[in-house]
């Protein structure tokens, strides 16, 4: 059945009981529409194209009847020129091979004498326009931009708007045309005007020089706009014509910005709007949204400013969310300008944490990390407490990190510091990332006087929750450390001393060993915790001996870590009176302000390093250790120091390459730390890499020295002056090693080296590892070596820094390892050739 008409085909498709007949009779149809078109029946073809689109816009074929649409627009008949123009528009895109024929109908429809063919022209133009077709148009389009007739003019600067998106370099010819548009008194043209004056602006930055000189007619418009009473014609829910008022104060901002002359010119109206504008209907709400970003945009004075930011304070107390989430996300791009004027909202901001929608919370969580200042950071940190009790997961972490890094920044005292992030391991100890649990530690370690409180609170909170891992971590490390301070003033209960023994204690932390919650990591911490508690005094024989059968049944863990650390930890049983020293309380490690491996979604607050924590060695401050899959990581030598605290050890540091070591026979790892200051020989033998997990205990157990800056400073690579004495350390295996000691009476104690490395052969000494040691009443710092590759004729440099009590020798243990000739050659030796009195007079 063929239907006559359009009419007739959405009966037939709308009584089509299933898919399958409607496609069948579209098909059918479409075959009747192609046989019309091979007849050339003129009189059909209308019905036939109407038919067409129909089918075109069910989603079936209709590429066909191209050509067929390019007929119709040729005809006289503004009927047909109407549905030719629409079906090229559906059926054509600006990639269309076919458009090429397009372009001369619509130059010759463009010069019609009829207005509404012109129209036809424009429309199609303006929505199907390829660049090619927009440079042979652009001057047909520039003539009609100047025509009398305002509904041409309007079509015609929307179809100039196309051509300058195709074609960015014809912008300069309609420059002139665009500003005789903006005196025009039809909201149309001037809406479309402006239009065209914003994306020529954006386009090409010296177009706005151009139109600066028209901001006082923008302002006058904008005005009347403001001030006119009553129009039908214009008014939409009593505000007259407010998609021109936006357009305005969207072409006013872009003028606005970094002109302070016609920033200035339009302060006044700008504050109108602002002030007038009835914000009790979503409609005048766009016009202040627009005016304020206006406002914040442009150079304008601070009391227009903190009348746009009270504007979107407003905002936040409307009842829309779309409303309440646009002045959030805008108040957190202009907190940083007037951080002050924000502040006033911010009871209203921590209100909208317990909003229903969770983007509005995102954004308001976001908006009160920026706040925090030194004044409200107890307020803010106590609102922001009580929100990550109730918070969903995806928040915790975050919260967690820009709570901890508040308060290390704008704390009043370290108790109040400590309290927080207490009250954050508490409430969300599973969520806590390695730097912040590492900056508590810290923290802990450099306040000796909170040290009995800390492990008091820590003891306490571990009796109630073992489900959080960084609070498990944190209190395994405080009480390994400090724990013998609880049996001395007790544990705070309720503000009431309540007195603990070592058994109690005991219980305690080897509850963690056997709890589901319990990982390798906490597991690890727990050894390093109970074998420092077995060398204190205050642990009795009985609880010892526990901790001696809890290490023995690790020793043959399936489980390499702690295997590992379980054989270390119970060798140090069998040496006496060493264990003590080895497993004395760690030095506080250095201080620095945490700084965060990844971004998070605002800039995080107190990120910055203060002044002292510059370095020894120079102005630089040591880098953070390097993260790697959330793990820090370090070299063995680290790992084996921070473990035993042991006396400083300090091994070159050479980014980028690994030292090459001849294997040598395996020793306990306690007397290769140990055996550097005894009386026999040691042939040290590097322990294995560490797992992250062994990299994460190294983290929290910092090394007792600081470690080498990978930058040195140049003036600190520099050899010292000529007069300067060398001495000879290592002159063996075609390898010679001379120290030149430098002192400053200023700084008596301090003594500066410089290590130089030559080969004596013709045989290059390849990955040279040197690292050295002091005496523990000494403490040693290196920079890189210059080079591990020593070439014949080259001499490569590395400068060390050891700070000794005045009057006192310097005396170095010196381990050397290189390949030579293919050969891997390691050496030990002792020096102290030093002069006396190198350190000054004691």
């Amino acid at each position: 059945m063929v239907y006559h008409n359009l009419k007739a085909l959405i009966k037939g498709i709308r009584a089509c009981k299933t898919v399958a007949d409607e496609r069948a009779l579209i098909q059918q149809e479409s075959a009747a529409i192609r046989a019309s078109f091979r007849e050339e029946d003129v009189y059909a073809r209308h019905n036939n194209i109407a038919k067409l689109l129909y089918i075109h816009m069910l989603g079936s074929p209709a590429h066909f009847g191209q050509i067929e649409c390019l007929k119709l627009v040729a005809s006289p008949r503004f009927t047909d020129k109407r549905l030719g123009y629409l079906g090229i528009m559906l059926l054509l895109d600006e990639n269309q091979e076919v458009l090429t024929l397009v372009t001369n109908s619509l130059k010759n429809d463009m010069n019609h004498s009829n207005m509404y063919v012109v129209g036809l022209g424009l429309c199609t133009f303006a929505n199907i326009a390829s660049e090619e077709m927009s440079r042979d148009l652009a001057n047909e389009i520039e003539k009609l931009l100047g025509s009398s007739n305002t509904y041409i003019r309007k079509k015609a600067a929307l179809c100039a708007l196309r051509v300058i998106k195709k074609v960015p370099d014809l912008t300069d010819h309609f420059i002139s045309k665009a500003k005789n548009l903006l005196t025009d008194r039809n909201h149309g043209v001037l809406l479309t005007a402006i239009t065209l004056t914003t994306e020529m602006c954006q386009i090409d930055e010296n177009c706005l020089n151009e139109f600066r000189n028209a901001v006082p007619l923008l302002v006058r418009n904008l005005k009347a706009l403001v001030t006119t009473g009553y129009s039908p014609e214009h008014d939409v829910s009593g505000i007259t014509d407010p998609f021109l008022q936006v357009k305005v104060l969207r072409l006013l901002r872009l003028l606005g910005k970094g002109d302070a002359r016609a920033s200035e010119t339009m302060n006044d109206i700008l504050a109108q709007v602002a002030t007038n504008t009835d914000s009790t209907k979503n409609v005048g709400n766009s016009i202040l949204y627009e005016a304020v970003l206006t406002i914040l945009e442009i150079e304008a004075d601070s009391g227009l400013r903190v009348m746009a930011i009270n504007i979107l304070g407003k905002f936040l107390g409307n009842r829309d969310n779309n409303i309440r989430y646009v002045a959030l996300n805008t108040l957190n791009k202009v907190v940083g300008m007037d951080t002050n004027a924000v502040q006033r909202h911010r009871n209203i901001i921590l209100d909208c944490l317990r909003d229903g929608d969770i983007s509005i919370r995102r954004r308001a969580l976001e908006l009160s990390y920026a706040l925090i200042n030194e004044q409200n950071v107890r307020i803010l940190i106590r609102e922001l407490l009580a929100f990550l009790e109730v918070a969903d997961d995806e928040f915790k972490l975050s919260m967690t990190t820009q709570i901890s890094l508040a308060a290390e920044r704008f704390a009043p005292n370290k108790r109040w510091h400590i309290d927080t992030v207490l009250r954050v391991l508490k409430l969300a100890g599973n969520f806590v990332r390695e730097e912040i649990l590492s900056a508590f530690i810290r923290l802990v370690a450099h306040t000796p006087e909170l040290q009995a409180y800390t492990s008091s609170k820590l003891y306490t909170a571990l009796q109630d929750d073992i489900s959080q891992e960084s609070l498990t971590l944190a209190a395994l490390w405080v009480i390994g450390e400090y724990g013998d301070v609880l049996f001395e003033g007790g544990v705070l209960d309720e503000d009431q001393p309540k007195q603990i023994t070592d058994k109690d204690l005991l219980d305690l932390l080897l509850t963690t060993l056997d709890s589901p919650y319990a990982n390798s990591l906490t597991r690890q911490f727990l050894m390093a915790s109970i074998t420092k508690l077995a060398s204190r005094t205050t642990t009795t024989l009985p609880q010892q001996q526990r901790i001696a059968e809890v290490l023995a049944k690790y020793t043959t863990s399936p489980e390499l870590e702690l295997q590992q650390r379980a054989v270390e930890f119970a060798s140090l049983f069998t040496l006496g009176d060493l264990r003590s020293g080895v497993l004395e309380r760690m030095p506080p490690p250095e201080l620095k302000a945490t700084v965060m491996g990844i971004v998070s979604e605002n800039k995080p607050v107190g990120s910055t390093q203060s002044g002292k924590d510059a370095d020894l060695l120079g102005d630089e401050v040591a880098p953070p250790t390097p993260v790697i899959n959330g793990q820090a990581t370090h070299n063995n030598h680290d790992l084996l120091a921070e473990i035993f605290g042991s006396s400083p050890v300090a091994p070159s540091s050479t980014p980028g390459r690994t030292p090459s070591i001849s294997p040598q026979p395996q020793k306990n790892s306690v007397q290769d730390i140990l055996g550097l200051f005894d009386s026999s020989p040691a042939s040290p033998t590097p322990a294995p890499a560490p797992s992250p997990a062994t990299s994460a205990l190294a983290t929290l157990y910092p090394q007792s020295q600081s470690q080498a800056p990978t930058r040195p400073s140049p003036q600190q690579q520099h050899p010292p002056a000529p007069r300067l004495t060398s001495y000879t350390a290592y002159d063996k295996q075609e390898l010679k090693i001379t120290l030149t000691p430098q002192t400053s009476a200023a700084r008596p104690g301090v003594v500066n080296i410089m290590a130089r490395f030559q080969v004596s052969g013709s045989n290059a000494a390849i990955g040279l590892n040197f690292q050295a040691a002091v005496p523990k009443s000494q403490q040693l710092q290196m920079l890189p070596m210059s080079n591990p590759d020593i070439q014949p004729g080259a001499t490569e440099t590395q400068q060390m820094r050891v700070m000794a009590p005045p009057g006192s020798n310097i005396r170095l243990r010196l381990r050397i390892s290189y390949t030579l000739a293919g050969q891997a050659v390691q050496d030990q030796i002792d020096f102290s050739g030093f002069p006396p009195g190198l350190t000054g007079s004691g």
